[in-house]
């Protein structure tokens, strides 16, 4: 069967970023099939490169880490000195033959390298340029540095997240990152439909912390609408829910079987949105007497006594698995899902099985690896997993080589001069 024709085949990238954000944004473009071109130097190597390794390979593998092979496949990797003369000559003539340039440094590094928007736009006027910063590159504090779970945090989303009446509980991973990615890539793609129409380039700045605050849109329309404060409003809800005010509506402990890594037993999340889906949940669970209750018999009522309800419903779930609760609801016609580990995700999820979320690759140190998919599935303009991360500079001949055609003896030298 031919291979695919992926609908970025041609748009060349010059990948600067690290961490996640950035190689988030470019591994979609990537997937798509647009020949991502990683620049690392070994003065200052992606801590992902080097870190949630694989335990069985050599300590000063560049090449063992599990994540960077997850957020880079489909990539090729370069090395360059950007600190030497003949490192930036190699990323100007890069520049010409190249679409998008995407770093998610701060606000001024770029630029004390003496590579601007204007700088390069005047190399290559078509070039597209997606600066990715904490901040953003305007206000007072554009020179402020941040990681995930801080841009979260000034983003207003840990104050949302947690318990009620308990202190701000956040997000613990840097899911930031993600969205931060989500929306360059987005850009990304705005602009060279912008540019394939117009042949004009252009600057993009981003600021994670704006990505954050999408999150919030429900606090924020309460403060806009009705003046009110998020404590005012009612602080943290855990995981009932506000708007609608419906219940029940929240995670409920199950027969304590199979896998529990996190060592807190199996749960399961109910949520009714209608009168229907509580009567269809009703029947399930047999039509028992409290059902009845005249405290139940409405949604105001029901919400009115949440904590009640909530402990007749565990009453039912605590005697069946996690898996039988929602299949058994599901079947009703009730929303409800298995609080799923990574094992049932990855290992037992049949539906996941079914729709081929996790191609596998192979990659030279790491060997058979499976790759987390992405959740789009396009009759016309399909992505598609072609490569493994790739080894720390290991496409630098073919990138100065053949893309530049430079010879051997000029890549030597250059290796001399320690610019790549």
């Amino acid at each position: 069967m031919a291979a695919p024709v992926l609908p970025l085949r041609g748009v060349r990238v010059i990948d600067f970023s690290w961490i996640v954000a950035g190689p988030q944004a470019t591994r979609i473009l990537a997937d798509f099939g647009a020949d991502v071109i990683r620049l690392e130097y070994e003065g200052r190597i992606d801590s992902i490169r080097i870190g949630m390794r694989d335990p069985n390979t050599p300590a000063d593998s560049l090449n063992a880490s599990g994540m960077f092979n997850n957020f880079n496949r489909n990539k090729r990797s370069a090395t360059l000195n950007m600190q030497h003369p003949e490192g930036r000559d190699l990323f100007r003539q890069l520049l010409m033959v190249s679409d998008c340039v995407v770093e998610n440094f701060s606000a001024s590094v770029m630029e004390r390298m003496g590579w601007t928007w204007e700088t390069m736009a005047a190399v290559n006027p078509g070039i597209i340029y997606l600066s990715l910063s904490g901040f953003g590159h305007l206000g007072r504090d554009r020179e402020n540095v941040t990681w995930g779970p801080t841009a979260q945090a000034v983003s207003g989303v840990t104050a949302m997240s947690g318990l009620p009446d308990a202190p701000p509980a956040g997000w613990g991973y840097s899911y930031l990152d993600h969205t931060a990615g989500y929306y360059g890539a987005a850009a990304l793609l705005l602009a060279l439909h912008h540019r394939n129409r117009t042949g004009q380039g252009q600057y993009i700045d981003l600021a994670q912390i704006e990505t954050g605050m999408v999150l919030a849109g429900p606090a924020l329309l309460d403060a806009t609408v009705n003046g009110r404060g998020y404590a005012a409003a009612g602080g943290r809800t855990g995981n009932r829910s506000r708007h609608p005010r419906v219940a029940p509506h929240n995670s409920y402990r199950c027969l304590d079987e199979g896998e529990d890594p996190y060592g807190q037993g199996r749960w399961v999340t109910i949520a009714c949105f209608s009168e229907a889906e509580w009567q269809a949940m009703v029947q399930q669970l047999g039509a028992p007497a409290w059902a009845a209750e005249p405290r139940f018999a409405t949604n105001a009522g029901r919400t009115a006594h949440e904590d009640e309800l909530d402990a007749c419903i565990s009453a039912w779930t605590r005697e069946r698995t996690a898996y039988d609760v929602m299949f058994t609801l599901q079947a009703a016609g009730v929303p409800a899902g298995v609080v799923q580990t990574a094992g049932d995700k990855q290992e037992r999820d049949p539906q996941l099985r079914a729709r081929g979320f996790y191609p596998e690759a192979d990659h030279a140190d790491l060997g058979r690896h499976a790759f987390e998919g992405m959740p789009v599935q396009a009759s016309r303009t399909p992505w598609q997993l072609r490569t493994a991360s790739p080894l720390f500079g290991e496409h630098t001949e073919d990138v100065y080589g053949k893309l530049l055609g430079l010879s051997s003896e000029e890549l030597d030298n250059l290796r001399l001069t320690v610019a790549i």
